[in-house]
Formats: C-alpha cells, structure tokens, sequence
C-alpha cells in the first residue's frame, strides 16, 4: 500500500510540476523524492508523471489517482484534528484562504483579534483564486476559506458574515465627477476595468455591466485591485471597487472619485466555509465571527 508521505509526493509534484520546488517544500532532498516516487510508481504498476518541457506533469492514470490521493489527505487531517480534539489539544494553527481582493484590507485587524484570543494559534494566510481555495478545502489542503458568495463544494459548511458595498470609480477628470444626480443611463456605452476572469469579482462585474448597458475592456486583465485603482486614475475607463479597499491604506480616493446613480446598492456578499466534519469547526466558527465583526465594523454606511 502507498504511504502517507508517498501520497503527499504525488499532491505536490502535480501541484508544483517541478521535482526540486517539490522536494524542498516537503524537506526531501530531490533524489530522495525521485526515489520514493519510482517506490510507488513500481508498487504500483503505474506512471504516475511524465517528464515535459516545463517539468513534470501527470500522466492520465495519475490525474485519476489524484482526487483519491486528496480525500486521503484531507481524512488523516480530520484524524490527527480528531485526536488533538480529543486529548484537549487547540489547533496549532488554520491553514486560512482568502481571496486577494479581500484579504489585505481585511485581515491585518482580524489577525490582531485572533492573536489576543488564541496566543499560541497561527493563522497561515494563502491568497488564490476564490473557486480554486474551495476545492482545496474540500480536499484537506486548507481548513477555512474567506470567499464571496457563491462558495460552492460538498460538505462544507458556509457562514455568510457580511456584506461589503461595491463602489464605482472614476478618473477625478471625468465629466461624471461632479455632475450632481445621476442615473444609470449616464454610465452606458462606457467602459470598465476588470480583473482575471476565474474571480468572483470579474462575474460580478459582468453582470453589473449588463444592467447598466457598459462593457468592461476584455483586452486588460488587471493583477490587482492597485493595478486596477491606477489604471482608472490615468483614465483608461472606471471600475467598481471593494469599499474595504476604498477604506484601506492602499486604496483611498487621491487618484480616482465615486461616481454612483442615484440608488446605488451593489455589493458582495462575504463568507466563510470550513468542512462541515472538521475536529475543529466551533474554533473556526469562533474565528469567523471576528471576521464578521471587523468586516461589519469596517462597513457600516458612512464609513466610507
């Protein structure tokens, strides 16, 4: 039978595609690796990986073996929780994804508050891709996710926590700035900024986009919440940003203005999801509710 540190080898090599970066992540040397992959590989009577010009890719019969050797990780995880559990033991730490259109104008006051109640608790921050953190949470590799809604995945449990306003955002010079009053037919026919496609974000955007008749540049991706904030200040079009942004060091109204019709109430809605069978889930809970908190308290109308 494949050993447990036999199965976190084949998890990492298919995450990282390279035998070094995963050898050092997993404190082996690379011929350690490479030998106890031939080990299993031989046990086996499969390939596994395949070498390809970027590294090491699976092969198919390894892309199938894969969710298994996921489900087998995430049940040790509960196991070893389940114990620590059992003998009294608090986490030693959370294993936390969060999406980075989030987590820097968030977490830094939720890390303090968790801090002062749990001293010896660690909260090891990961941003990703919102949709990409949920199928590793379901598969073991993280313990909570902070998301906006919908989060999607089996046996999870989902705590909504707050929502957060989404503010539009324009160059200081645009004729909308200072206009007065205005509607939503005043932003049809423009254009707005995006993100990478795979986040919540850019679904949010589309459809915002269809309601008010505008377009967003589908030739510019931006990387970041900053990358997008600038380009609207060099006026290459507006865009609708976080209020935990806007509130944040990093945000901030020097370089763009809000511009909104009459009305405006979009937002997202924020949660967070942990397993619904983890050893820990009333600490996780616990944790959720900080959150909740500094995102409410961050977000109550007039705030921004």
């Amino acid at each position: 039978m494949p050993t447990l540190r036999q199965i976190e080898i084949v998890m990492r090599l298919a995450e990282t595609g390279n035998m070094g970066e995963a050898a050092l992540s997993l404190g082996l040397t690379q011929p350690a690796l490479s030998q106890q992959l031939k080990t299993l590989e031989d046990r086996l009577g499969l390939k596994l990986f395949e070498r390809v010009p970027k590294g090491m890719q699976p092969t198919p019969h390894g892309r199938e073996l894969l969710g298994k050797a996921k489900a087998v990780v995430s049940s040790m995880r509960d196991l070893r929780d389940a114990a620590d559990r059992l003998a009294a033991r608090p986490a030693g730490s959370i294993r936390f994804g969060v999406t980075p259109t989030l987590g820097p104008y968030l977490m830094p006051r939720v890390i303090k508050l968790v801090h002062e109640r749990y001293p010896d608790l660690r909260l090891f921050i990961r941003e990703g891709i919102p949709s990409l953190q949920q199928a590793e949470l379901a598969a073991g590799e993280l313990d909570m996710v902070l998301s906006p809604l919908p989060i999607a995945g089996k046996n999870l449990h989902i705590e909504p926590l707050f929502r957060e306003r989404l503010r539009i955002v324009a160059p200081p010079d645009d004729p909308l700035v200072g206009r007065g009053a205005l509607t939503p037919d005043d932003f049809r026919g423009r254009t707005f900024l995006t993100l990478d496609h795979r986040h919540h974000y850019h679904r949010q955007l589309t459809e915002i986009c269809e309601r008010l008749g505008a377009s967003f540049l589908a030739d510019y991706e931006g990387t970041s919440l900053d990358a997008v904030q600038q380009m609207v200040g060099s006026g290459v079009g507006l865009a609708l940003l976080p209020e935990l942004y806007i509130l944040s060091e990093a945000g901030g109204l020097d370089v763009v203005k809000i511009v909104e019709p009459e009305g405006w109430s979009e937002h997202r809605s924020i949660a967070a999801a942990w397993r619904a069978s983890a050893a820990f889930a009333d600490l996780y809970a616990d944790v959720a509710s900080i959150v909740a908190t500094v995102g409410r308290n961050r977000t109550e109308p007039g705030d921004a």
